[in-house]
């Protein structure tokens, strides 16, 4: 028998710390969304810019609560069978030649030994429905806003009773609710209907206090005057308008590419080398190395100059 997961925050204060201990930063909005969530046993739904940190949301929720992580990654064209369930074709064919093959002639019986458990590939969404009692997952339903209507109408279906029903077997119910965490980049807009079933929680940019902890918590090696540059200039870099702007994940992945360089300071031909670890358009590349970047290497030099 399976341990019994390790227990729900029992206030804001003790989701922030939960948090805090596996590296995620929340402001006290996102962590009292997220204790409401546990507490009700809603639905999140987590609405920003990619690269915010929204996913890892997720992630953390299942390190610090002891539970799988069960993700379902949604795209343009995702039906029931990624999704849900489906049959183990090949597997089944095979049994029906052998039962042939063995003179069996029952079809009832072949057909109640091909649509069984056996041969029933589980996706992610009957995953997450089909956990032990006391290890319920956190499942992470992932940019939703890619995949079309009918899937998103299929999907609210689910979250209404947590059920799903296969023919050939009858209704598969939750013994306990997963925690459903479900994401969007605003590609489009999610139907008000499944909204209604969640609590809903913008995640923005962190401030620049945030980012520069994130940093020191990720990247522990980065020199501190170094952090705190990178940290003004991608700051900075947000207010410009770009086609899009650099998210947690590139300031990161930035501060560790400088610490691997062994620099202690940006100048300009270091962020022309390594933008690429930061901006991944060529539009918004091509600005920053045609001289705007240098335009704000010197106003943040100018800002923490006069903040030193």
């Amino acid at each position: 028998m399976s341990q019994p997961h390790r227990p729900l925050p029992s206030s804001i204060d003790e989701t922030i710390s939960m948090l805090g201990d596996h590296d995620y930063l929340a402001g006290r909005s996102l962590a009292t969304v997220i204790f409401l969530a546990l507490k009700m046993k809603r639905p999140l739904f987590l609405e920003g810019e990619a690269g915010v940190g929204k996913t890892e949301i997720a992630k953390v929720l299942a390190k610090a609560l002891d539970r799988p992580l069960i993700r379902l990654q949604c795209y343009e064209g995702l039906d029931v069978s990624s999704a849900v369930y489906e049959w183990n074709y090949p597997a089944q064919m095979l049994e029906i030649r052998l039962a042939e093959a063995s003179g069996l002639t029952d079809r009832d019986r072949i057909e109640s030994d091909i649509f069984s458990e056996h041969y029933l590939i589980r996706r992610p969404v009957l995953q997450a429905l089909s956990s032990e009692p006391g290890k319920a997952p956190v499942f992470l339903i992932d940019e939703l806003d890619r995949t079309d209507e009918a899937f998103e109408a299929f999907l609210l279906e689910v979250l209404s009773d947590f059920q799903v029903t296969i023919p050939e077997l009858g209704t598969i119910k939750a013994s306990e609710p997963p925690i459903v965490i479900i994401t969007t980049n605003r590609t489009r807009e999610v139907h008000d209907a499944l909204k209604r079933r969640c609590l809903y929680h913008w995640v923005d940019y962190p401030d620049a206090t945030q980012e520069l902890e994130i940093i020191s918590r990720k990247v522990p090696d980065c020199n501190a005057a170094l952090s705190r540059q990178i940290v003004a200039y991608v700051q900075k870099l947000r207010t410009l308008d770009l086609f899009k702007n650099p998210g947690v994940a590139e300031t990161i992945d930035w501060a560790t590419a400088l610490t691997e360089l062994d620099r202690l300071a940006l100048d300009p031909e270091t962020i022309s080398d390594t933008i690429g670890t930061l901006l991944k358009y060529q539009d918004d590349i091509s600005r920053i190395q045609g001289g705007e970047g240098a335009k704000v290497l010197e106003d943040i030099r100018n800002e923490l100059h006069v903040a030193g």
